[in-house]
Parts: structure tokens; C-alpha cells; sequence
């Protein structure tokens, strides 16, 4: 079973592979072979071991036996049973097969090409045996003005079918014998140098030429035939055109025929261009047409060139040249420039000033009517008289000028401008065209403030430096920021630097303010000048009397409110005191200032009274209905005695004590003590009562107070140390040099001891010991004793020298009254 399955397997696969294609053979035939026939060609590759089976051969030959090809099946070979013509097919393509009776393929297919190698078997021929041409004069030279055309049946590209053209015979030979030429490739027939040279001078009209063609190439074998060429000498019409003139906008239809051209000669094409190019064209019959409506402004001129080529394109002759001009027609507006930015015209230009130019374009030919330009002013108005006419116009020129009347700085101008072709005459177009204007401001205003006068500004003399005094303000006409900044100053009145100003750049409002303090007693008023200016440089008149404003300060006395030399006050009082207890003074903190008035306020009880003048509180009637530990407070209200409005006021507040049983004791005086002024850092320390038992009550607590007197309370100063103690200093730094009694309360248990402290006040040294006046001393002497000694020793000393000079007047007076010879002489020793 398996030997049976690898049989079919082996039998199956070669079936199922594909064979691969045997490449083509490529065979070549000698056309019209003159040999024996059959002719073997090549030997096939039939398989060897094939043997069953026949050779079948297919393709253009046909069937095995009708075409000119066959197989030998003994030899293998390719044979080929008669001649070839090449011309009738050129190559045959045919398949060999090995197949069997019932047509199944053992071999094959194996394709075969055999292609026909071609022999010079075919004549050439002309398309004509006579050929008519005409011929211009004036072709240039060796332009062809003909080509001939011949063919050749043997295969093409080989030199079998290669041609050469010759011209063979000139009738007649005048006036040279080779007048034309034939390129041999491509026969072309021109005017040789000889030709051209003397074609316009030749007068025969006609030319016959004999012209050959042969195959081969330039080989000396070929194949020939021959032709005749009957050629025509024509007269020359490519002659210059005239200009054409068309006009713009031509309303006909199109395309319109403009010029006509026309080559004489025969097989010509036309070509036209255009510089630059345009709308034209030009036909088969050398007719040139316009296509389409003509825009001068667009090309106003265009040169056409046609030219007469033949079919190559080559030219015949010089192309000719057509000027075509477009007339103008007015039908383009003047058109105005663009509107650009606003035109800058300073304020007060003088009349005659340059605004601008207007300068319209027309498209339309220069120089001519349709494109002369004139001018006209719509906007604003021309006014009547020319006084009143701000700008002026130049018809011609479109210059623009300032006029008589005079514009204000801010204002906003078009102007507009009408621009009319045609000189402005009827029918004309025209455009209008605007100017934007800005009259640009100058700084021809000075500032000036509102009010010149200012009503009179009232200070308090005790007014704080900045204090704001007033606030002045300022304009200007001017429109330009920078010529509204204004520069402020105190002109006059402030020779001391009194006051000051204070503003904002860009505002026009200033401020004054009070730089130092004020005294009425100095200078009760101030009369201030304050000037304004521009910061840029005015232009035009100065400034005027509104530059300078006058403000008047006045200075107002201030008296200070009256000061008592206590903020509050309080006293203590048995509830059994009598009507007119002393219970306290009250005093101004400066004895010098103005006198005061006092009074009560809210002594709902009435218990208390107090002296105008003096200031001395008393107790107005018995305190009935006090309770011993109760408060009564009241308000002492001080008046300026010569100033009502100013007062002051402080509380004073009542302590109630128990009545006193018996009459108070008296302590016994406190020792003399010494303090320094000015004030040091030290006092005397006052006790209460230690020994006497019966007075005290017992120890202590105790409780100091200064006696009832504003000038005690004023000068001095007492605090508790502790229960027992109390320490007396001076309450100013400064108390008179002399010896003070101070009055000092001590109550204990609801009873109340006065002593007397005394102490001594003066001037201590440095090591704060007390410096007191000395007395006189006894035998010292006195002022008035030492200045009588001293001038009676001057009395003595002066009558002594009185006596001496009064002694030696006399002793000179008694040498004179002497004789000569009772003179000794002096002898020298």
C-alpha cells in the first residue's frame, strides 16, 4: 500500500510543476534568397527522449505545409520551402510543439522569430513627376521655398531607403547656371548666393530643373529617379506697411480687419507678434485683425511683426512691421491723489501761506484736451468780499493759499477741490478731491487767572505750617498741552518766606499754603502778589494784567484758654465745719497771666461758695445732711477777665470727715530743715505724733496733707512713705532763697493734727551743702570807709608834689638873679 501511494506521488508532481517557457529563437532570412530551397534555418531543441509524438509548427506561417516555413522531424530543423519578400512582411513569428495524437503537448511551446533581412530591391519615386513652384524675389538666401517629396519601399533607417536629392539639369543657365540649391537630406530647394544675388536682375520669368533622387546614400550604387521642377519667378509684394491708427473703445464687431499682407511665393504661412502683445491676429490669406477693444491708457502704441515662413517656420523674408497707434478718446476722470493725513497749518500763518497742492492725473493723452486739468474750490464756499475768504485757490496749478480771513486753532478743515478735464469746458469729467486741514495751535495765549482779586483770607496766628490758605486758579486759551503748563510764583509780599505754592504740572489750579508760623504782633496782614506764566516761550504780546492775583491774608490774634495749676482739686472737711471754712485756693499755673473770674457749677447742695477774685473756696453753710466717707463733687468754672469766651474749668471733689469731738491739738513745730534751689534730688522726712499717746490714739496709720494754701500746694510736694512717715520736697524747680513755713494736716481715727514744718531754702554748692549770707565783721572796714582812704592819700600825694615843684621854681629863679663871676666854676676832676 505504501509502495502504491509513493508511485502516484512521483507520477503527480512532475505533472503538477510547471515547466519553464525555452527562451525565443531569433532567426534571420536573406529577402528574395536566389538559392536551393528548402532552406535550413536553425536546428530546434526537441527533447531526445521524447520519440512518440509529432512536430507541429504554428504562427503567422500558418498551417504545417501552406506557409513558407516547416519542420524536418528526423533532423530537427527549421526550414524555410521558397523566397521572402520583405516588403510584403517584414517578420514572421511562429511557436513549435511537440504534441500528441490527441493533441496533448509533450514539448513546447518553443517560440521562433525570423525576421526578413531586407535587400535594395525598390526604386525610389517623387509624389510627382513634375512639380510647379513659384518664387518670389527678394527670398532670402538658402531660405527653401520648396521641399520634394520621394519614398523608398526597402526598410526604413537603413541605407537601403537612404535618399539624396540632386538637381541634375538648370533650363535655362542664365544669368548663372546654379541659381538654386537642394539640400541632398531633406530636399529643400532655395536660392543658392549665385541665385540670390541675381534673381532681381534676371530677366527671365521661368525656370526648368531636372532634380534626381537615389537610394544607397552617398553611396555610388542605387536605385535613381527623376523629376522636373517647373519654377515661377514672381514680383516681390512683401512691401512696409503704414501705420495704423485705430481708436480706443472702437464699438465694432470684432475681429475687426485692420491691414492685409501678402507673400507672393507659393507653400507660405503666416505668423504675427505683438510688442508688447495685444489683441491681434492674422489669417491663412495674411488678413490682420484686432481681436477686442483697444485701451489707450492701458498701451497707447504696438509694433506687429508678420512673418512669411514656410513650413519649416522658417522666414522668407524680413518679417514687416506694423505700427498700430490707439488714438485717445476722453474717457478717463482726472483721478485725485489719495487723502493722506490732516495738513498741520500753524494759527496766525499770514495770508499767502502754502496749504497744499492738488495735482489730479489724467489718463488720458498728454498734452491734449482730454487731460488739461483745471481746479475749482467747493468746500468751504469762496466768500465774497476776499476779505472774508479763508483759502484761495489756483485754478491751474491746484496750489491751495491761506486767505485774508483768519482761522482758529483747533478747527478741523476739508477742503474740497473739483478737478475737470477738458479745461472745464462742457462735457469734460471731473473728480473731486479732499484735503483734510488742522490749523495747529501756538502759544499765542498767556495764562491769566480767574479772579485777580481775591477777598481777604482770615488765619489764626497759632495756624500749623501747610495749612492750606487758599486755592487760586488759572486758564489758558491755548489748546496744545504743552503750552498749557503753567509755572507759579509769589511775586511780592512775601519777603520773609512766609508762604509757599504748590501744584500740579498739568493743572492750572495752585495752592497756598503756609510755609511758617504766623504772628500778629510781627505782621497782622499779608498782602500777596502771585504771578502765573507759561513754562513754553509765549509767542505774540506778554502777558497781561489777569497774569497776577492779590491775596490778602489777615492774621487773627490767638489768646490761649486760661490754665488752672490743677487739672482737679480735692479737699477734706469735718461734717461739723462752720459756714466760711477755708477748704482750698484755687490759682492759675501762671501768676502772671490775665486775671480770671471764678464761679461754681452744679452745687446742687449749696454748701460751697467760692470768691471771684481770689479764688478761695469756702464752705457757703453748715454741711447738714453730709455723711462722714460721702463725696460732693462741683465744677469751678474760670473765666479770662479780659477775654469772656476763654475759660476753663476743673473738678473738685469734698471728702467728709466725722465731726471733731474737742478742739484739734496742735503738735509742736518741726525742726528747722534746709533744702537747695534750684531743686535736688533730696527733701525732709516728716513723722507723725509718737509720744504723746493720748493725742495719737494709739500707732499709727497716719495721713499727710499740705495745708489748704494754693501757694504751699503750689511749691511743694509732699508723698507718704509709710504709716508714720512723709517725705516734703519743693513742687517747683525754682523756690525763693529764704525760710519757708510749711503747713502740713496729720489725721488719724477722724482727728486732725496741724504742724508747721520749717525749712530753709537756698543755694547749695556743689557738694550740696547750704550757702547763707554772712554778716559784716567787726573792725573790717566798710565801702565807704576804703574809697575815703584812697582819696585822701591822692589829696597827699598831689600836695606833695605841689611843694616840690614850688621848691625848684624858686631855687632856679634865685641862680638867675646871681652875677657871672659869682658863678663857681666847675672844675673837671
Amino acid at each position: 500500500m505504501v509502495a502504491a501511494w509513493l508511485w502516484l506521488l512521483c507520477f503527480l508532481v512532475p505533472q503538477a510543476l510547471p515547466r519553464a517557457q525555452p527562451a525565443e529563437l531569433y532567426v534571420e532570412v536573406p529577402e528574395n534568397y536566389g538559392g536551393n530551397f528548402p532552406l535550413y534555418l536553425t536546428k530546434l531543441p526537441l527533447p531526445r527522449e521524447e520519440t512518440e509524438g509529432q512536430v507541429v509548427l504554428s504562427g503567422d506561417a500558418g498551417v504545417a505545409g501552406e506557409g513558407p516555413f516547416a519542420v524536418d522531424p528526423e533532423a530537427g530543423f527549421l526550414l524555410v520551402t521558397r523566397a521572402l519578400d520583405r516588403e510584403e512582411q517584414a517578420e514572421y513569428q511562429l511557436q513549435v510543439t511537440l504534441e500528441t495524437e490527441d493533441r496533448h503537448v509533450l514539448w513546447g511551446p518553443q517560440p521562433v522569430r525570423v525576421r526578413v533581412k531586407d535587400e535594395n530591391d525598390q526604386v525610389p519615386h517623387f509624389s510627382q513627376a513634375t512639380y510647379k513652384v513659384q518664387l518670389s524675389r527678394g527670398t532670402r538666401l538658402g531660405v527653401p521655398f520648396f521641399f520634394l517629396e520621394a519614398s523608398d519601399g526597402d526598410e526604413p533607417g537603413t541605407a537601403n531607403s537612404d535618399l539624396r536629392f540632386h538637381i541634375l539639369n538648370q533650363a535655362p543657365a542664365q544669368p548663372a547656371s546654379d541659381m538654386f540649391q537642394l539640400e541632398p537630406r531633406l530636399g529643400a530647394l532655395a536660392l543658392s548666393p549665385e541665385g540670390s544675388a541675381s534673381l532681381d536682375k534676371a530677366l527671365e520669368g521661368y525656370y526648368q530643373l531636372l532634380v534626381q533622387v537615389k537610394d544607397m546614400g552617398d553611396q555610388a550604387s542605387g536605385h535613381q529617379a527623376t523629376a522636373t521642377i517647373d519654377v515661377s519667378i514672381v514680383e516681390n509684394t512683401w512691401v512696409p506697411l503704414d501705420p495704423v491708427h485705430l481708436a480706443e473703445n472702437l464699438q465694432v464687431p470684432y475681429p475687426h480687419h485692420i491691414a492685409q499682407v501678402h507673400w507672393n511665393g507659393g507653400n507660405v504661412h503666416y505668423h504675427l507678434e505683438s510688442q508688447p502683445q495685444g489683441p491681434f491676429d492674422v489669417d491663412t490669406e495674411g488678413k490682420l485683425y484686432v481681436t477686442q477693444e483697444l485701451d489707450r491708457e492701458a498701451q497707447a502704441e504696438y509694433l506687429l511683426q508678420v512673418r512669411a515662413q514656410n513650413t519649416h517656420s522658417e522666414d522668407y523674408a524680413e518679417p514687416l512691421e506694423l505700427q498700430v497707434v490707439v488714438t485717445d478718446e476722453n474717457d478717463n476722470a482726472p483721478v485725485c491723489p489719495p487723502r493722506g493725513p490732516s495738513v498741520s497749518i500753524l494759527e496766525l500763518s499770514p495770508p499767502g501761506t502754502k496749504v497744499a497742492k492738488v495735482s489730479a492725473e489724467d489718463a488720458d493723452a498728454p498734452s491734449s484736451p482730454n487731460s488739461h486739468v483745471v481746479y475749482q474750490l467747493l468746500s468751504p464756499e469762496p466768500e465774497e468780499p476776499a476779505e472774508l475768504r479763508a483759502f484761495e485757490l489756483d485754478s491751474s496749478s491746484g496750489s491751495v493759499t491761506l486767505g485774508a480771513a483768519q482761522l482758529q486753532a483747533g478747527q478741523n478743515i476739508l477742503l474740497q477741490v473739483l478737478a475737470m478735464d477738458l479745461g472745464g469746458t462742457d462735457g469734460g469729467l471731473s473728480s473731486t478731491c479732499e484735503i483734510p486741514v488742522t490749523i495747529t495751535d501756538i502759544n499765542d495765549h498767556a495764562p491769566e487767572f480767574t479772579a485777580s482779586q481775591i477777598e481777604p483770607v482770615s488765619l489764626p496766628e497759632d495756624a500749623e505750617p501747610g495749612t492750606l490758605v487758599t486755592t487760586l486758579t488759572a486758564t489758558d486759551a491755548d489748546l496744545e498741552p504743552a503750552f498749557r503748563l503753567m509755572d507759579f510764583a509769589i511775586e511780592a509780599g512775601d519777603e520773609e518766606g512766609t508762604f509757599s505754592l504748590d501744584w500740579e504740572p498739568d493743572s492750572g489750579h495752585v495752592q497756598l499754603r503756609l510755609l511758617k508760623n504766623l504772628s500778629y504782633e510781627a505782621v497782622p496782614s499779608h498782602k500777596l502778589v502771585v504771578v502765573v506764566r507759561n513754562v513754553e516761550e509765549l509767542v505774540g504780546p506778554g502777558p497781561g494784567p489777569g497774569a497776577t492775583a492779590t491775596v490778602t491774608v489777615l492774621v487773627e490774634r490767638v489768646v490761649p484758654p486760661p490754665q488752672l495749676d490743677q487739672e482737679s482739686y480735692e479737699a477734706s472737711v469735718p461734717i461739723s465745719a462752720p459756714a466760711g471754712s477755708l477748704l482750698l485756693t484755687v490759682q492759675p499755673s501762671d501768676p502772671l497771666s490775665s486775671p480770671l473770674r471764678f464761679s461754681l457749677v452744679n452745687d446742687s447742695e449749696g454748701w460751697l461758695c467760692i470768691k471771684e477774685i481770689s479764688g478761695e473756696v469756702h464752705t457757703a453753710r453748715p454741711l447738714q445732711g453730709a455723711q462722714p466717707g460721702d463725696m460732693y463733687t462741683v465744677l469751678i468754672e474760670a473765666q479770662d477777665a479780659d477775654e469772656p469766651t476763654l475759660s476753663t474749668s476743673a473738678t473738685l471733689v469734698i471728702h467728709f470727715l466725722k465731726a471733731l469731738p474737742a478742739p484739734t491739738p496742735t503738735l509742736a513745730p518741726v525742726p528747722s530743715r534746709h533744702l537747695c534751689t534750684p531743686r535736688q534730688d533730696h527733701g525732709v522726712v516728716v513723722s507723725g505724733p509718737r509720744e504723746d499717746s493720748d493725742l495719737a490714739g494709739g500707732h499709727g496709720p497716719f495721713s499727710f496733707a499740705l495745708g489748704p494754701n494754693p501757694t504751699v500746694q503750689r511749691d511743694w510736694r509732699l508723698r507718704a512713705l509709710n504709716g508714720s512717715h512723709a517725705y516734703l520736697t519743693l513742687g517747683l524747680h525754682w523756690v525763693e532763697p529764704r525760710e519757708h513755713v510749711v503747713p502740713i494736716a496729720v489725721s488719724h481715727n477722724n482727728q486732725i493734727w496741724h504742724i508747721q514744718v520749717r525749712v530753709i531754702v537756698c543755694r547749695c554748692n556743689v557738694e550740696g551743702q547750704c550757702m547763707r549770707k554772712v554778716g559784716r565783721m567787726k573792725g573790717m572796714p566798710t565801702k565807704l570807709s576804703a574809697v575815703g582812704i584812697l582819696v585822701g592819700t591822692l589829696i597827699a600825694i598831689g600836695i606833695f608834689l605841689i611843694l616840690i615843684f614850688t621848691h625848684l621854681t624858686l631855687a632856679r629863679k634865685k641862680d638867675l638873679d646871681q652875677p657871672v663871676d659869682s658863678v663857681p666854676l666847675k672844675v673837671a676832676v
